[in-house]
């Protein structure tokens, strides 16, 4: 039998393992990458179905940090392309650009409904929810409960299978960070004002690079090379366990076939699911650290893909479903992603998502009743006719979202503890680490996880120092190892959103009581409002010609100049009213503010704490 000496044994043959791999390999150190599946890449594989390709989830690969678009870019040459980026939502049997567009929104969901949710956006800032402790909290704090209910609820629950209610607020301020309501309505109004982007968020990017054929060719390809340089990567082998003396990882024992057998090395890094890495030490871990591990739940996922005898059906990437009358929560058109996934021109291979837990009713469905599923709604949706889809295929990705529940931090934390006693074992990656993050993120934690085997002191969890999105990093372009990773370290992955930086836990009962009101977003808002109040007043009275009410309207003439009660009067008056509404609405929010700081400044003023700048703050 063959004998294995690595230098570093690397479970999993992900993004991550796979990035851990190659960076060994370019140090001069021998990689031994073990696989379980029998296919390279994790999520991000592309399986093939008579010729068409398909992704599994759909990869856009965008990242800040520059040494992860060089691996890419190194790895894939001319084969990546740059893509544009174009999504919608589905819902109520309409359409609705994402990233919101006004006008789209306004006529979509008709103006009653688009002032009622200017109206709940409203209310919400006004009486925001203090205490900030899930998903459905943190949202309709930003963009109103009736936004909420339109556009957040039924998707998010249907991927995770849970109420809103009982997901933690980190996954919204992971997902969603830095998008807001005002922020989508100015981004779509008036762009940048022309002026230099300081920064994308992360939700309006309308661009990425993706593999010709997938995001599976990347990885297949750095598995290729490793193999090409004399390092294996083995597949269909399991870890079934991981044995620990003092501290350290002895060896591993792991199966192959019908036979077992023992491989040992200096260092590991595991990208395994944490609660396998848990149930497989040999001997147990503590009890406590056993229980935490079990408590971690996983979302799983399923594709059906389906080949449409259609050139063209829609010119979206994807789509997101939030209609409830059917199960599929996301749509993708893999040919809109490369036009090299289709070996057809003439066709179309479409992926309909289903989100699920492995043994339930969707999970343990036949892939020919998955197949008739994805069919029917399709054509329920009016995206596909039956009678032109050809056939499909299904692929079942266990594990494939960890989910951050209200008791998940605290039982990473356990076991967090635990594996930093360990001298020559580190976790990465998504399921590794139990964090819903991105690609780039999970190759970023196995390159600083090779930093350290060459004699580095990353802390690989502290990459969660600070809140801000990997994609939203600012700080300069980063180059050499030490500075991506203090700039990672700072920056890179988000955490459950800070009010503000405060000394003391008399200042943060202080910001956390007294919440500033956002004078641009309450201007928009109320202008908003008053603009669509005369606009429909008008309309009604002009539709309806009643001389008593036209007279009262006319009187506004002598303020408003040109304003008129017909149909141009009525956008006229849409106009005066938006400008006097965000006056209004700017003055309140400053007097309010204003207020409220003098109120805070003296209470803390009153406990002692440096409170002189805090006013300002608040203004």
């Amino acid at each position: 039998m063959e004998k294995w000496v690595p230098d570093v044994l690397i479970i999993g043959a992900g993004p991550a393992g796979l990035t851990a791999g190659r960076r060994l390999e370019q140090a001069g150190m021998k990689p031994l990458v073990l696989e379980k599946d029998e296919v390279v890449g994790g999520i991000s594989r592309t399986v093939s179905h008579n010729g068409y390709l398909f992704d599994i989830g759909g990869h856009r690969f965008f990242t800040k940090v520059k040494p992860v678009e060089e691996f890419w870019h190194e790895v894939m040459q001319d084969d990546f392309l740059l893509r544009a980026r174009s999504s919608r939502i589905f819902y109520a049997g309409k359409f609705f650009d994402y990233p919101l567009k006004p006008l789209n929104a306004l006529f979509g969901l008709g103006l009653w409904t688009s002032l009622m949710v200017v109206l709940s956006y409203v209310y919400a800032h006004l009486f925001p929810i203090r205490d900030e402790r899930s998903f459905e909290h943190w949202i309709i704090n930003r963009f109103g409960a009736r936004l909420y209910g339109i556009f957040f609820k039924t998707y998010t629950e249907k991927v995770w299978g849970t109420p809103c209610s009982q997901i933690s607020a980190e996954w919204a301020a992971q997902r969603i960070k830095g998008l807001s309501l005002k922020t989508a309505l100015i981004q779509a109004l008036i762009g940048n004002g022309g002026r230099p982007k300081k920064k994308v968020i992360k939700t309006l990017i309308d661009s990425f690079h993706y593999p010709k054929r997938g995001p599976g060719m990347m990885w297949e390809k750095v598995a290729a090379d490793l193999a090409d340089q004399g390092h294996k990567v083995l597949l269909n082998t399991k870890v079934s366990k991981i044995r620990w003396v003092a501290n350290s990882v002895q060896d591993l024992v792991v199966e192959q076939g019908d036979g077992l057998r023992t491989v040992t090395a200096p260092h590991v890094i595991s990208s395994m699911p944490i609660r396998e890495l848990i149930e497989n030490l040999e001997p147990a871990a503590p009890a406590e650290v056993r229980r935490a591990a079990q408590s971690l739940k996983y979302r799983d996922f399923l594709t059906v893909a389906i080949v449409v005898d259609k050139e063209h059906l829609f010119s979206d990437n994807w789509i997101y479903i939030h209609d409830d009358s059917v199960r599929v929560g996301r749509i993708q058109n893999f040919k809109n992603w490369s036009p090299y996934m289709v070996p057809d021109p003439g066709k179309t291979c479409l992926g309909l998502e289903y989100f699920c837990f492995e043994g339930d009713g969707l999970w343990t469905m036949s892939d020919q009743e998955l197949v008739d599923l994805a069919r029917d709604e399709l054509h329920a949706l009016g995206l596909a006719n039956r009678k032109d889809i050809e056939n499909g295929t299904v692929v079942r990705m266990p594990k494939a979202y960890p989910v951050y529940d209200q008791n998940y931090a605290e039982s990473v934390d356990v076991i967090r503890e635990f594996i930093g006693t360990f001298e020559n074992l580190q976790l990465v990656g998504r399921n590794g680490m139990h964090k819903y993050n991105n690609q780039d993120h999970s190759m970023l934690t196995a390159m600083l996880a090779v930093d350290n085997i060459r004699g580095a002191k990353h802390d690989l969890w502290s990459i969660n120092a600070e809140q801000d999105y990997h994609e939203e990093l600012t700080a300069k372009e980063v180059d050499q190892p030490d500075e991506y990773a203090a700039a990672a370290l700072a920056a890179s992955q988000p955490r459950v959103p800070k009010l503000v930086d405060v000394q003391g836990a008399m200042d943060q009962a202080l910001i956390a009581t007294f919440a500033r009101l956002d004078k641009a977003a309450l201007a928009t808002a109320m202008g908003l409002v008053f603009g669509a109040f005369l606009l429909l007043v008008t309309v009604w009275s002009h539709v309806n010609g009643q001389p008593a009410a036209i007279a009262q309207l006319q009187l506004l003439s002598q303020y408003f100049y040109g304003y008129r009660v017909t149909y141009a009067g009525a956008l006229i008056g849409f106009v005066y009213g938006f400008f006097w509404g965000f006056l209004f609405g700017w003055l309140l929010a400053y007097l309010r503010n204003l207020a409220l700081g003098l109120y805070v400044t003296l209470i803390a003023h009153r406990a002692r704490a440096p409170s002189v700048r805090r006013v300002l703050d608040y203004i």
